[in-house]
């Protein structure tokens, strides 16, 4: 196979996993007030040791800022969370759980090991390793693809001759 018919496949079964991973994260937590995507916001600001704004969970968990906004919006109405004042900027609110929120998450965390154990069985420790640190290379090199051309499509500052 060529690279470019290995790296298709790749991606194409990293969709397919996805898909698969959201639909039974969506059902490990509905009953808690959970989707995929609400755990997914809700883990970023529960494992941070300081308050996130939006745009910070958004870049971190490389999600769009107005998914997570509007996810924030959703969850702030449904008593998970709050916002709160940001001191290094007026308009970025940060984004802090509430003891609700709080309370979910841990119940999904408390599900999600002995779903991950689960879902692990047959496969060592090493292979997940492995396959997690190629998958984060990719990443990283597309994060780099993406910032050079954010770079390249900024005009450039005029010079004096």
């Amino acid at each position: 196979m060529t690279m470019d018919a290995v790296i298709t496949d790749l991606v194409l079964e990293t969709f397919r996993l996805n898909g698969r991973l959201l639909a039974s994260g969506d059902a490990l937590v509905a009953d808690l007030g959970l989707t995929s995507a609400r755990w997914q916001v809700i883990g970023a600001m529960a494992l941070s040791p300081v308050p996130l704004s939006v745009a910070q969970i958004a870049r971190n968990m490389g999600l769009t800022r107005q998914a997570v906004q509007r996810l924030a919006n959703e969850m702030e109405a449904d008593g998970l969370m709050r916002f709160a004042p940001n001191p290094h900027h007026q308009r970025a609110k940060l984004v802090v759980l509430s003891l609700c929120g709080k309370t979910a998450f841990a119940g999904a965390m408390k599900r999600q090991t002995a779903w991950a154990n689960k879902l692990a069985n047959g496969v060592t420790a090493r292979e997940i390793a492995t396959a997690a640190a190629m998958l984060r290379r990719l990443r990283q090199r597309l994060e780099r693809m993406e910032n050079g051309q954010r770079s390249a499509r900024q005009p450039q500052s005029a010079t004096k001759s």
